[in-house]
């Protein structure tokens, strides 16, 4: 009987095993396709992103193109020449001056601008209205900016184009002016471009937290006899603060990057002293130029400078709003 008790005892052990043995091998078959679904990422991340780290030696050495993918490996170490030279470069600190201006002055125009509409576009009661106005604002963003510049550079024409023809007839100006040649306008233009082609896509997002809201929070306050703007204050911006801080976030941690094809559409000979930035800096200077050296070192300065201005921006949210990115 003793040994009859123990055979049976080992029964479901050994089924348990088998079980489990066989929901193992089941799950491996069942999202053996969920998971060669990611090998054509894993491989283009790595030949595109791991891979080409190797060309940060550049920005150490006396990089020659002619040596190819060899020289990299074999130029000789020049220490920080490179980083010298880029502040000693007369174009340095204007370039600077415009990556900073344009893309603060957006940010703060931006970011207000885009939760504004999208707490307006909340408040919309109509399906319809409010669907045909997602529809006309976040369209432009699937644009490309060559088309898109494209339009704005023909409004602004001063031969011909819809602005200076309006400003002509309503007596705001005697004489056309040439917008993209005025270095005082580029930066107005860029932001007030840029804020027209995102502000729909922008808004999404915040519409997006604001689904998750609890409804029953704006049901309650009504009742307590909150109004419409009172409910946007003291609920829906809450809810949506997570949100907006991991956006400004972002914002402030691409401090240094610019829209290169919004800039280069944009971008000509006369507006250069306004319209400069790093990123077409690092264009001209590697691929014109074929400093590939000099242009590897920008491009590493501003990922560190990235990487400590997102450190800060989270460590600043997480201390003030107690919610960061991570």
């Amino acid at each position: 009987m003793m040994a009859r008790s123990v055979y049976e005892g080992h029964i479901p052990s050994e089924r348990k095993k088998r079980r489990k043995s066989f929901r193992l091998g089941h799950d491996l078959r069942t999202q053996l396709e969920l998971k060669a679904m990611l090998w054509p990422a894993i491989i283009l991340i790595t030949i595109f992103d791991f891979v080409p780290m190797y060309g940060l030696l550049m920005a150490f050495k006396d990089y020659d193109p002619i040596t190819g993918i060899k020289g990299i490996f074999t130029s000789s170490w020049n220490n920080f020449e490179n980083f010298t030279g880029i502040f000693h470069h007369f174009e340095f600190w204007p370039m600077v001056k415009n990556t900073l201006g344009i893309n603060l002055l957006g940010s703060l125009i931006g970011i207000p601008t885009t939760l504004i509409f999208a707490l307006l576009l909340n408040e919309i009661r109509n399906a319809k209205f409010k669907s045909f106005i997602q529809t006309v604002t976040y369209m432009p963003h699937f644009l490309s900016w060559v088309i898109f510049g494209g339009l704005f550079i023909t409004l602004l024409n001063p031969d011909g184009g819809v602005v200076n023809y309006l400003l002509l007839r309503l007596g705001l100006i005697d004489e056309p002016i040439l917008f993209l040649g005025e270095p005082q306008y580029f930066w107005g233009i860029a932001i007030g471009t840029n804020l027209l082609k995102e502000i729909g896509w922008g808004a999404i997002l915040y519409l997006a937290a604001m689904a998750g809201i609890d409804q029953s929070l704006y049901e309650a306050a009504a009742i307590d006899g909150a109004g419409r703007f009172k409910r946007m204050w003291y609920i829906t911006l809450p809810g949506i603060l997570p949100t907006l801080m991991i956006l400004i976030i972002f914002a402030v941690s691409g401090m240094l990057n610019n829209n290169f094809t919004q800039i280069y559409v944009f971008q000509n000979p006369l507006n250069l002293p306004t319209s400069q930035v790093i990123d077409t800096f690092v264009y001209q200077q590697g691929l014109r130029q074929f400093q590939f050296a000099s242009a590897t070192a920008i491009g590493l300065m501003k990922a560190v400078f990235a990487l400590f201005l997102l450190l800060g921006a989270n460590y600043l949210s997480k201390k003030l709003t107690k919610s960061g990115l991570f």
